[in-house]
């Protein structure tokens, strides 16, 4: 397994498939998962002969379960190191949901050379929770939800959320597909419970608005108008208002998942993004 191991010791397992001398696309999952949400996606550019590069956040997936660290500071910090270790530079970013915060958390803060475009898909930014400044947020109580469920039974959440809202399995007429619903539940396994728990957190209350403000290179914010788990209205159009140069890509009816129930959509148009 290839890893890098992090300044306060912890092991962050990645996938680096391709040239080295390819331009670099880099992919960051979404809560509770790991690299292995990426798989589509990384098959499909490293066919259009790029270097495709995913890891698993700390916490998460085949990384060490830690129980510090699990917030964004870290997170970025972590993607910091890895970028550093593989010598990435003129990289493309590419975050689903918690990834999409990451990636604006990193690329905020990324050396000059390193990041040559950044994507949000589905993303948490600009910030998920309701308060005064953010009136159309979600309640506390709905993470409050999530937390609960997750010590009460993670097993059974795990499959709940899935086979649900994320990807619009819930809808008249959805095409249900099981392998789907039990890859989260797999994924989600591996991860650590505390992390999982921690990350929530980090995914609902953190406030992205400097990062996305001070983002210089080119970001493309693409999201489903039938997001049941970062909704559209407080997302995708209020980040593209807060880029120097932001894209909105809207996906009539398109869910939270929809790297994975529709690729056949979403990866032309990161191709187009990345080579216009």
């Amino acid at each position: 397994m290839s890893t890098i191991t992090t300044k306060d010791g912890t092991e962050i397992y990645y996938k680096d498939w391709g040239s080295k001398e390819a331009q670099p696309i880099v992919f960051h999952h979404g809560w509770p998962l790991s690299a292995d949400d990426w798989d589509n996606q990384m098959l499909y550019f490293f066919e259009q002969g790029y270097r495709v590069i995913a890891h698993d956040r700390r916490g998460h997936g085949r990384s060490t379960q830690t129980a510090t660290g699990n917030e964004m500071d870290t997170y970025a910090a972590d993607v910091a190191e890895l970028v550093k270790a593989l010598d990435l530079k003129n990289a493309i970013h590419i975050g689903h949901s918690t990834g999409g915060g990451e990636v604006a958390h990193y690329v905020a803060r990324a050396e000059a050379g390193r990041v040559a475009k950044a994507v949000l898909v589905g993303a948490v930014p600009p910030i998920m929770v309701k308060s005064e400044k953010n009136p159309g947020g979600l309640p506390i109580e709905v993470f409050d939800g999530f937390r609960a469920a997750l010590v009460a039974n993670r097993a059974q959440f795990f499959l709940d959320v899935p086979t649900g809202p994320f990807y619009g399995f819930n809808r008249p007429g959805a095409k249900v597909s099981q392998g789907v619903i039990e890859n989260w539940w797999r994924q989600g396994m591996m991860g650590g419970a505390k992390a999982h728990y921690d990350c929530i957190k980090a995914f609902s209350e953190t406030d992205f608005t400097e990062d996305l403000q001070k983002i210089e290179v080119p970001v493309l914010v693409m999201h489903g108008t039938d997001d049941q788990i970062v909704p559209y209205a407080d997302s995708a159009p209020l980040a593209v208002k807060l880029l120097k140069n932001g894209t909105l890509k809207s996906y009539e009816g398109l869910p939270h998942g929809m790297c994975t129930t529709h690729p056949e959509v979403v990866n032309p148009d990161l191709l187009a993004f990345i080579k216009g």
